[in-house]
């Protein structure tokens, strides 16, 4: 793999990664805003990061593994 395309993958890692870990910190707040009566703080959001980091880099490898991509296809033909 070439350079260039190495660092073409990284990048888009890195922008699914920061929009999934957004997305999942966005989340956790809105359910805790509507869930509780607790108060959005600067704590509340260290909190939600904490939680949403590790979902954010799960999902990351297993969406962009080529297996799972081959699996779903798998899936797909055979009900398909």
């Amino acid at each position: 793999m070439k350079k260039k395309e190495k660092s073409g993958i990284v990048k888009r890692l890195a922008e699914f990664f920061v929009i999934g870990l957004m997305m999942g910190v966005l989340e956790d707040v809105l359910a805790i805003y509507f869930a509780t009566d607790a108060e959005i703080t600067l704590s509340t959001l260290k909190v939600a990061v904490f939680v949403a980091f590790p979902f954010a880099v799960i999902s990351e490898l297993v969406v962009d593994s080529k297996k799972f991509r081959r699996f779903i296809k798998r899936i797909l033909n055979k009900n398909g």
